[in-house]
């Protein structure tokens, strides 16, 4: 039976974190070694300094420069070419849609609905998601409160939830598609 299928962008169908610590560096001369981002919480920067990094690296120009993770859209192909119905979700202003959009595109990346805002948990519940596949230890949290199957690329991050909490987590797409597949064809 087909599957409503959620995918969060940054940090699951790419590498976020690069370009994060890049312009954090830049911007204020603060290392953020991916390595050591053990935590959901991101204290190299205060809150607002945070917010500016963030918000530079939603720029249009970042946006379509994005480099998809090996295997992501090929895997999104399939199981969209299945019948799987797919909803692109960013924790972004609702102005980057736009770019967001082009950029899917751009990669050929197949999807059914794009929304960028700063609740997906909520906006997945309305589309009645089965599957929210996002590095968000606090949104994999949340998702799976609502009877939702959480699935992720394991980052320092959420590593803990997914030994703790059993969410299916893999090192990379293949990996993250060779244990999804299964729950996909329930």
């Amino acid at each position: 039976m087909p599957k409503k299928i959620a995918l969060d962008i940054d940090s699951t169908i790419h590498h976020y974190w690069d370009l994060l610590e890049r312009i954090a560096h830049e911007r204020y001369g603060v290392a953020m070694p991916y390595d050591e981002q053990d935590d959901w919480g991101i204290t190299a920067l205060s809150p607002d300094d945070l917010a500016a990094c963030v918000e530079e690296s939603h720029s249009d120009e970042n946006i379509l420069a994005g480099e998809p993770y090996p295997g992501a859209v090929e895997t999104v192909a399939e199981w969209h070419a299945s019948g799987h119905w797919i909803h692109v979700t960013s924790h972004r202003r609702i102005a980057s849609g736009e770019a967001t959009e082009h950029w899917l595109k751009q990669i050929g990346m197949p999807f059914d609905d794009l929304h960028c805002s700063f609740d997906k948990v909520s906006r997945c519940v309305e589309l009645g998601i089965d599957v929210l596949i996002d590095d968000s230890p606090v949104n994999i949290a949340r998702a799976r409160a609502r009877g939702m199957l959480p699935a992720t690329i394991v980052h320092p991050w959420n590593r803990e939830v997914v030994e703790r909490d059993g969410v299916i987590g893999g090192a990379d797409w293949s990996e993250l598609k060779r244990l999804l597949d299964p729950r996909l064809a329930e």
